[in-house]
């Protein structure tokens, strides 16, 4: 673990995988919740936590990297389920990826339970992990110019769905109807960092 001092009141710390930094996230949610961490926010990324809104950001950094943190599981939120038709232009690309058939991407995919390591890129964008190692994907060599919202998407160890259109090199296997970010709900984000999300396939797959 190490830290870096960002400006006047936050704190970085970093670690060394993705399942550290998911660990090390919802223990200081827990320390935030019984009172032992006052921090204004808490966010986590693949490998970082930030802590922004210290006190005194050198002195809390001096006692994290001597603390014994412990594996503290992601927040245990409501499961989200995102109905999807696997109907994406990429399925084929990661079918033969996976060399399986495009049917068993969609069992494989929608028989996960997946966990928000961290939102980012986009609002109501999470970064989704649970697949195994063996079933990462790179990303397209040359990325879209545009990819419509609601497309579900991998690349690397993550599943994504793009919550509006922008431009994207994901591999997209699916598309969902569900709406990730809408500024009239509370929370306008439907994903948060440690919900549960279960993709429930629709259609003919």
């Amino acid at each position: 673990m190490t830290t870096h001092l960002v400006g006047d009141d936050a704190l970085l710390i970093e670690v060394g995988s993705g399942a550290e930094a998911q660990s090390l996230h919802a223990e200081l949610v827990r320390r935030r919740a019984e009172g032992s961490l006052t921090v204004r926010e808490i966010v986590p990324a693949a490998r970082t936590v930030l802590l922004d809104g210290l006190d005194d950001p050198a002195r809390r950094a001096a006692e994290l990297t001597t603390a014994e943190f412990t594996r503290t599981p992601p927040r245990a939120l409501a499961a989200v389920e995102l109905p999807v038709r696997y109907d994406g232009p990429d399925l084929a690309d990661v079918a033969a990826h996976w060399q399986v058939s495009e049917l068993e991407v969609a069992r494989i995919h929608g028989g996960t339970e997946f966990t928000v390591a961290f939102c980012g890129f986009a609002p109501g964008f999470g970064y989704l992990t649970g697949l195994p190692a063996r079933y990462d994907v790179p990303r397209r060599a040359t990325p879209r110019t545009a990819v419509p919202a609601g497309a579900v998407a991998l690349a690397g160890p993550y599943t994504g769905v793009y919550p509006r259109s922008s431009p994207g090199g994901w591999q997209l296997i699916g598309t969902t109807e569900a709406v990730l970010w809408d500024h009239a709900r509370v929370p306008a984000a439907l994903l948060a960092p440690g919900t549960r999300v279960r993709f429930v396939p629709v259609g003919d797959e």
